[in-house]
């Protein structure tokens, strides 16, 4: 064989070989639609990426099937907003540890002309049993979603069992559950990030707020690797402490939308 395509063999064999390694710094994280929808991912990853080289691929989903992704080892690592489902996950084996990493709120919104009236409750419980005694539209995301599944403690707490053709289960994520609330004139529960990023609001209007039960924490996980030994862990961890570093607490503080704050770093 000449030399010269010896020489170029060598060169492909290489940069074959540089961007098969390449193509594995990545991990696969699994996250909410909330995290997704509103930019932060957008605005924090590439902070990520240029400090550690690892590109983080979001597979942005509700937080219940966040966890069965990671549950069936197709995900590395989690960030989800859901802490009781949380410590479950790591008390049944999933994850080895749980960390707060940041917060904000859930915030009821609905049509301008409030006809539950919900604008003067005192309390969320109030806002949601006045939607029910009224039985006003009201668009429920139905998937199983951190949202949903506070939503649903909600209701409880109202002592209101939602039903009837009042009460819309979707199915869908936060964007697109907004959009049905929209196009429905219904009310709706949503993460305040997604609200303050969401552009169809058309007779939509924020309508009741600041009720302590309506924080909402967000957790990262780290994956057990003794369930699923393929995940890749070094990397996973990484992001983990990145989230949890000053340098990742400050990129979450530092994301604005028109220049409000969506996002608290608490991470301990």
């Amino acid at each position: 064989m000449k030399k010269s395509l010896k020489l170029l063999l060598a060169g492909v064999a290489s940069i074959g070989l540089s961007l098969g390694a390449y193509a594995e710094d990545y991990i696969t994280l699994a996250s909410t639609t909330s995290t997704e929808n509103s930019g932060l991912f957008a605005s924090i990853l590439p902070k990520f990426e240029d400090t550690t080289g690892i590109q983080v691929r979001v597979v942005a989903v509700g937080t219940g099937q966040a966890f069965e992704i990671a549950r069936r080892g197709d995900a590395d690592s989690l960030l989800v907003h859901d802490t009781a489902g949380e410590k479950r996950f790591v008390e049944n084996g999933f994850a080895t540890e749980r960390a707060d990493v940041m917060y904000n709120d859930f915030v009821l919104i609905g049509p301008a002309d409030d006809p539950a009236n919900i604008s003067q409750a005192q309390t969320a419980k109030e806002a949601f049993a006045a939607i029910a005694a009224a039985e006003a539209p009201f668009a429920s995301r139905g998937d199983d979603s951190g949202t949903n599944r506070a939503e649903l403690r909600h209701w409880k707490s109202a002592g209101v069992d939602p039903d009837g053709d009042w009460y819309r289960e979707l199915g869908s994520g936060m964007g697109p559950t907004l959009n049905t609330a929209a196009a429905m004139d219904a009310y709706v529960m949503s993460d305040r990030a997604t609200w303050v990023a969401f552009g169809n609001r058309q007779n939509l209007k924020l309508l009741f707020e600041g009720d302590k039960v309506l924080f909402n924490q967000y957790g990262s996980l780290l994956l057990s690797q003794e369930k699923h030994p393929h995940l890749k862990g070094e990397m996973a961890l990484k992001w983990h402490n990145w989230l949890l570093s000053e340098d990742g607490q400050q990129a979450i503080t530092d994301f604005r939308v028109g220049g409000q704050q969506l996002f608290f770093p608490n991470a301990k």
